[in-house]
């Protein structure tokens, strides 16, 4: 969603006489997006501003997003610093830039969460293959380690007609595939007394698109609907990534999760009984207070029994003003890196596993961008990464694509049929 964010908020500089450039070239102005998710995302965002200007230390920084919304002061102590802005403001960044007075202190303009009731319509483009569009924004549900309640404020969508029509805006430019994403997207139509099915509905009649990818959705949102229809569309693809967090159920409990794992396992089931061959990617924090040996065994053990393709694990990364921040039994950080470790490598042996069953078979791929001498790069639709030779570019194409090898880089060599 950020990437979406981020190249509107470049779209709309541009459309103010404005030149983009890349991040490591010489600037007059630098735009840091900001993420908060985590410890290291904010330290990437505050060497992004030591990075700025050492390219140009005349320009002017900005500093946007939910670092910057959550900790305003934080970052205005920073060196270098000349504008601050937060999770609205940002989408009026060239205003701000046209009015700044840059002086020894910078410009903080923020909103509380309350305040952010505002929705901006949010799309990435540029490679005419994919593109990331925003659905929703904002979340009430409040989980116990997450700051985006604070960051992005309540639940909130645009209509149907008005995300169709953005939809349709892509095709016209070639853009092959869209990538439903947000906060939380299966929560999509509380402002607008609408659905996310009816919202899938309305964007599989749209021409010109030929793959749609749903991004994260809460397991508990998953609904056995949205499972018959995506098996049923010729569109969106059999791709499913799916937030468990732990796979124990106290742990579940203290995060403030909104259901069982037994749900959790009800959902894989129900995926694989009519999509057997989708790519279920899994997310996992691993190390939150409370996780003891006896409870990330019952997480791990729970991992390796669920068919699904992938697991992306994060460490746990207390962050201020949540509830865990102050939660008894931290882990270790040495513990968490050891765990992080096991389930990563589990990780790789599902994503392994799962090429391997899908060997011999023909798939349709999206090329991206050309690899390494002649190779071509892309996806098949249930997210398999494939290489194949060819003597023509083949981006932005759809090709079949027999699955012949998995290699030691993790990708599978293919052949175009």
């Amino acid at each position: 969603m950020n990437f979406a964010e981020s190249s509107t908020m470049a779209r709309n500089l541009e459309a103010y006489g404005y030149e983009t450039v890349d991040f490591n070239e010489q600037a007059d102005v630098y735009v840091i997006n900001s993420c908060s998710v985590t410890g290291k995302a904010d330290k990437k965002s505050e060497q992004a501003i030591k990075k700025a200007r050492n390219k140009n230390d005349r320009a002017t920084v900005v500093m946007v997003g939910c670092y910057a919304q959550l900790q305003p002061e934080k970052i205005a102590s920073i060196r270098g610093v000349d504008l601050i802005l937060g999770s609205n403001e940002k989408f009026r960044l060239p205003d701000y830039l046209d009015n700044l007075d840059k002086g020894s202190e910078p410009e903080v303009h923020t909103c509380s969460p309350e305040q952010a009731r505002d929705y901006f319509p949010s799309w990435s483009y540029g490679d005419r293959t994919r593109s990331f569009l925003k659905i929703q924004d904002g979340c009430d549900y409040h989980c116990s380690y997450c700051t985006i309640p604070l960051a992005r404020g309540k639940s909130r969508n645009q209509p149907v007609s008005e995300i169709v029509e953005e939809a349709r805006q892509l095709a016209q430019n070639q853009v092959r595939e869209i990538i439903l994403t947000g906060v939380n997207i299966g929560d999509f139509g509380k402002s607008t007394g609408e659905s996310f099915l009816e919202l899938i509905r309305g964007l599989q009649e749209v021409e010109g698109v030929e793959r749609y990818r749903i991004s994260s959705i809460e397991p508990n949102l998953l609904s056995q609907e949205i499972i018959n229809f995506v098996a049923e569309s010729n569109k969106f693809l059999p791709h499913f990534h799916i937030p468990l967090q732990s796979g124990c159920d106290e742990i579940l409990s203290f995060m403030r999760r909104r259901y069982p794992r037994q749900l959790f396992r009800e959902k894989i089931a129900a995926i694989r009984d009519i999509l057997p061959e989708a790519f279920i990617g899994v997310d996992l924090i691993v190390g939150f207070p409370g996780e003891d040996e006896q409870r990330f065994g019952e997480t791990y053990e729970f991992l390796r029994q669920l068919d699904v393709s992938y697991y992306h694990a994060f460490s746990f990364s207390p962050r201020p003003r949540t509830p865990a921040w102050s939660m008894q039994q931290q882990v270790p950080d040495q513990v968490i890196k050891q765990r992080s470790q096991k389930v990563q490598q589990l990780a790789e042996e599902k994503k392994r596993a799962f090429y391997t069953a899908n060997l011999n078979q023909t798939r349709p791929v999206l090329f991206e961008k050309s690899g390494k001498g002649k190779k071509s790069v892309g996806f098949t639709d249930n997210y398999i990464r494939v290489e194949t030779s060819h003597s023509k570019p083949l981006q932005g194409t759809i090709k079949p694509v027999r699955l012949l090898k998995v290699t030691g880089q993790g990708t599978v060599e293919g052949t175009i049929e």
